[in-house]
């Protein structure tokens, strides 16, 4: 391999993991570092006692890094990746429905001719859980594709631990 061609590979190394930070390592063996923060963070709440059996709303809080957005659960393109909040079939709570908050529409500065539904800053989304009686360690989890202005990073699915307990 010639100097030119290991520079350049180096350079383009570099580029992408200035711009996509919570992507995988580029090399098979490397390590990403630990405190890479997620593009999205769950907020609260972190436990709650519903009624054993019965329905019960609830509105999880989330927060979108600054200079990022995330498309919303109802994108304009069919291509795109919407968010998407579920729980584990065997975790005791089941989620009877998901009231999504409603997106930002944005035009990103790399095709001013598209529109882009999207969540940035925090959003909530409101959950109808039904919970057996005891205490449920629920990780349940948040799909969504963060973007900033100038590229996208892969879809990633983040845990959303919450200690239900039904009574």
């Amino acid at each position: 391999m010639t100097v030119k061609i290991a520079l350049q590979l180096a350079i383009a190394a570099l580029a992408l993991s200035t711009i996509a930070p919570a992507q995988a390592p580029l090399f098979p063996g490397a390590r990403r570092p630990a405190s890479t923060p997620s593009a999205v963070e769950y907020l609260y709440p972190e436990q709650l006692s519903l009624a054993a059996g019965k329905p019960a709303t609830v509105v999880l809080h989330f927060r979108v890094a600054p200079g990022l957005h995330i498309n919303s659960h109802k994108p304009h393109e069919e291509f795109l990746i919407p968010t998407v909040f579920s729980i584990p079939e065997a975790s005791g709570v089941r989620l009877e429905a998901a009231t999504y908050q409603v997106g930002t529409d944005y035009t990103s500065p790399l095709d001013p001719s598209a529109k882009l539904n999207v969540y940035s800053g925090e959003f909530t989304i409101q959950v109808r859980l039904v919970a057996t009686a005891g205490d449920h360690l629920v990780e349940a989890k948040l799909r969504y594709q963060a973007c900033d202005n100038n590229a996208c990073m892969p879809p990633k699915t983040i845990p959303v631990a919450i200690d239900v307990i039904g009574k």
